[in-house]
């Protein structure tokens, strides 16, 4: 396997600082995503300071919402940067009692899309925003099942996504569900 240091990874030659000017968001994220290499200079400067990868996702706000289970650990239901909504992976709980909606898969999925309805909703977004989604589960001869529910969710314009089965899943939950929203 080959490996590569900052030193020598080549780029063409280009006006990192006017693409960041004059790009759109999703570019200016793909630049960011450079950012790791230090080749992202920063678009309020015209000077060759560069900044910190990720500077321009600008300031980020948790959301909260008591109509969908607390996180499980040190994590925010979801996160708000810039024009983007990142839903952390949402698990079949009832928020009221915390525990699984029952033991199959079916019902886990309609409480997991409910609950990430009620959190895209508390961070000004819902099921037509979501523009990734990622879905975890314990046994991927749930796929066909969980197309089903899901499928009915997002009706128009579905998402990208991936699907993966896992090891295991927190609580012994069948399915994760994790997306990104546009807002």
């Amino acid at each position: 396997m080959a490996s590569f240091s900052a030193s020598s990874f080549q780029v063409p030659a280009m006006n990192m600082g006017a693409l960041g000017r004059r790009a759109s968001l999703p570019a200016r994220i793909g630049c960011a995503s450079l950012a790791g290499t230090a080749m992202w200079r920063s678009s309020a400067s015209s000077t060759s300071k560069r900044s910190t990868p990720f500077a321009c996702l600008g300031l980020k706000e948790v959301v909260h919402s008591e109509k969908a289970p607390a996180a499980l650990g040190p994590y925010s239901q979801a996160i708000k940067a810039n024009n983007l909504l990142f839903v952390s992976g949402v698990l079949g709980l009832v928020p009221e009692t915390g525990k699984l909606a029952s033991e199959n898969v079916e019902d886990q999925t309609e409480q997991v899309l409910k609950n990430m309805g009620e959190i895209l909703k508390a961070g000004g977004a819902d099921y037509s925003s979501v523009v990734k989604t990622t879905i975890l589960l314990a046994d991927l001869k749930d796929f066909k099942t969980v197309n089903e529910i899901y499928g009915k969710y997002f009706v128009s314009a579905a998402p990208a996504r991936a699907t993966y089965q896992v090891a295991a899943l927190p609580l012994g939950a069948k399915i994760e569900i994790e997306c990104i929203a546009a807002l």
